[in-house]
C-alpha cells in the first residue's frame, strides 16, 4: 500500500523493534540504557531504548534502502523536491554537500558575503573559488540585508564560468532575496541554485510568507529542520531536484557524514515532517500573530524598533519572514549583546542572539503568551533601567572583505601569529566571527583592515562570544607570512 503523509514509517519501523524485545549484542554499549544507569534517567529509559545501531529492520543511513528511504520519499513529497536527504551532522552538512556537489578545486561559486561559515568552511576543503556579491545594507540598522538580483547577474555575467550560485533564503534576520529571479538569471547560465534554508524550513507549511526555494526553482536547498521545523538539535533535510544526480549527492554525503547516525535524529525528522505537513499550516499562523503582536508592542516602548516588511524594497530586501522576532536596540544606548546578557542574567529569558545592534527572539507555536509578555515586560524594565546615551556607538556590522587569496590557499599557507592589534595590513589565514549568528567578520584570504580590528575590538568590548582563531582568547591571529 502507498504511504501517505501520515504515515511514519522509521517511526513506525523504530516501535515495532521496541516490542519484539530484540537481545542487544551490537552497539551501544550502553544497552538500551541498562549500562549507563544515570544517563538513563536524566534521559529517560524511552530515549535510551530507541538509540539504536543501524540493522537490516531498521535501514541505514548510509545506504537507505526500506524506512528511511520511505521516510526521506515522504519528506521530498511534502516539501515539493525531487528527493530528500536526512542528515545527522546538522545543517552544516547540508550546506557543505550542496557546494562540494556543485564545485571541484578551482570552481567559481557566486555567493553573498553574509554567509554561515560552513559555506566558506565548505571552500577551504573542496577548493571553490567565492565571488561574493556584497549584500545590501540597512544604514539605520547596521545589518546585512540579501543579494540585489541585479548585482547577481552581474557577477553572473563577470563570471560566466561559475558554477553555482548561494543564496541565503532567509537571513538570519528574517531578510530575503528575489530567489525566484535569481533562479531564472542562474539557470540561464547554466548555473545551480543553492539555498541555504537554515531558518525556512517553515515556507514550505505555512501561509503569506517568502517563497521557499524548491517552489522559486532551486536545484538544493539545505534545512535546519530543528531550528523552526520541530525536530531534534543537529538534524537538517537536503532537498534536491532532478537537475542533480541524486546518486552523487549521496556519495557527496557519505564522503564525510557519521556511518553511525542518530535514529533518535532521524525519527524526529521523521515525525517533524508528518507533523508539520498536517499542522504546520495552523502551527504557523500562530507563530505570526504571536509576533505581530510582540512587534506592535516592542514599538510602543520606544527605543527599541522591532522590524518587519516595511523595509521590503522589491531589491535587496525582497521580502521578509514575518515569524522573526527582530529588534534594533542601539537607540536605547545598549548593543544588542548587551541587551541579549540582561535578559538571560536579570530576567532568565535565553534569546537566539544578540549583536552590536539588535536581538533576535526564536518564537514558535510551542510558546505561550504569558512567555511573550514576560519578554516585553523585561524589554521595558531594561530600557527603563540600563538605557542610556547611544552617542560612539558602532553603527554597522557589515564591512566589505577585501578578499586576497582563496580560502582554501589561505588556509593552508605558511603563516605565524601575530598580536591581533599588529596585524593591520596583514592577510588572515582563518575566521574571526561572533557565533551565533557565525557569520565571518574575517575569513581566510581576507586582508585585515583597521575597520575590521575596530569592530573586532568593540565586539570584545561589548561581550560577544568570539570565535574561529586558533588563540581562543583572540589576542593572536595566524596570518600568511
Amino acid at each position: 500500500m502507498a504511504l501517505t503523509q501520515q504515515d511514519a514509517p522509521l517511526y513506525d519501523a523504530l516501535k515495532g523493534y521496541l516490542k519484539n524485545r530484540v537481545v542487544r549484542f551490537d552497539v551501544p554499549g550502553h544497552k538500551g540504557g541498562r549500562g549507563n544507569k544515570e544517563l538513563r534517567d536524566f534521559l529517560g529509559e524511552q530515549c535510551m531504548r530507541i538509540d539504536v545501531n543501524s540493522m537490516k529492520p531498521l535501514d541505514n543511513l548510509c545506504h537507505p534502502v526500506s524506512v528511511i528511504k520511505e521516510a526521506q520519499q515522504l519528506a521530498a513529497q511534502a516539501m515539493g523536491a525531487d528527493n530528500a536527504f536526512f542528515i545527522v551532522n546538522g545543517n552544516t552538512s547540508a550546506v557543505q554537500t550542496m557546494i562540494f556537489t556543485a564545485c571541484k578545486s578551482g570552481d567559481k561559486i557566486i555567493m553573498p558575503r553574509n554567509v554561515h561559515r560552513s559555506a566558506i568552511n565548505a571552500l577551504v576543503v573542496c577548493g571553490a573559488i567565492p565571488i561574493y556579491v556584497n549584500p545590501g545594507t540597512n544604514k539605520r540598522l547596521g545589518i546585512a540585508l540579501g543579494m540585489s538580483a541585479d548585482d547577481v547577474e552581474r557577477a553572473i555575467r563577470e563570471n560566466p564560468d561559475a558554477k553555482a550560485v548561494l543564496v541565503n533564503n532567509p537571513t538570519y534576520y528574517g531578510v530575503c532575496s528575489d530567489i525566484k529571479r535569481i533562479v531564472k538569471i542562474a539557470h540561464e547560465h547554466n548555473m545551480l541554485v543553492l539555498a541555504d534554508e537554515a531558518h525556512g524550513t517553515h515556507f514550505y507549511f505555512g501561509e503569506n510568507l517568502p517563497i521557499s526555494a524548491m517552489a522559486a526553482g532551486a536545484d538544493m536547498a539545505a534545512l535546519s529542520v530543528h531550528k523552526t521545523g520541530g525536530s531534534l538539535t543537529q538534524s537538517a533535510i537536503l532537498l534536491c531536484k532532478d537537475s542533480v544526480s541524486a546518486g552523487y549527492v549521496h556519495q557527496i554525503i557519505n564522503l564525510t557524514q557519521t556511518t553511525s547516525s542518530s535514529y533518535l535524529l532521524m525519527v524526529s525528522l521523521d515525525l517533524a515532517r508528518r507533523n508539520l505537513f498536517l499542522n504546520g499550516k495552523a502551527m504557523f499562523e500562530k507563530t505570526q500573530k504571536y509576533c505581530e503582536y510582540a512587534r506592535e508592542e516592542i514599538n510602543k516602548i520606544g527605543g527599541y524598533y522591532a522590524y518587519g516588511d516595511e523595509l521590503v524594497n522589491g531589491d535587496d530586501f525582497y521580502a521578509f519572514d514575518s515569524t522573526k522576532l527582530s529588534i534594533y536596540t542601539r537607540d536605547t544606548g545598549l548593543a544588542g549583546v548587551e541587551v541579549y546578557d540582561i535578559l538571560r542574567d536579570e530576567y532568565d529569558i535565553q534569546i537566539e542572539f544578540g549583536d552590536i545592534g539588535n536581538i533576535l527572539a526564536i518564537v514558535s507555536s510551542g510558546d505561550r503568551e504569558l512567555e511573550i509578555e514576560r519578554f516585553l515586560s523585561a524589554l521595558y524594565e531594561i530600557k527603563r533601567h540600563y538605557s542610556k546615551d547611544p552617542a560612539g556607538m558602532f553603527d554597522h556590522e557589515y564591512i566589505n572583505p577585501k578578499v586576497e587569496l582563496a580560502p582554501q590557499q589561505a588556509f593552508y599557507s605558511e603563516s605565524e601569529a601575530v598580536s591581533i592589534e599588529r596585524s593591520c595590513g596583514r592577510i588572515s589565514t582563518e575566521f574571526v566571527m561572533c557565533y551565533p549568528p557565525g557569520i565571518p567578520i574575517l575569513a581566510p584570504g581576507e586582508r585585515i583592515s583597521s575597520e575590521i580590528l575596530a569592530y573586532i575590538r568593540y565586539c570584545k568590548e561589548k561581550g560577544c562570544f568570539m570565535t574561529g582563531t586558533e588563540d581562543m582568547d583572540l589576542k593572536y591571529i595566524n596570518v600568511v607570512v
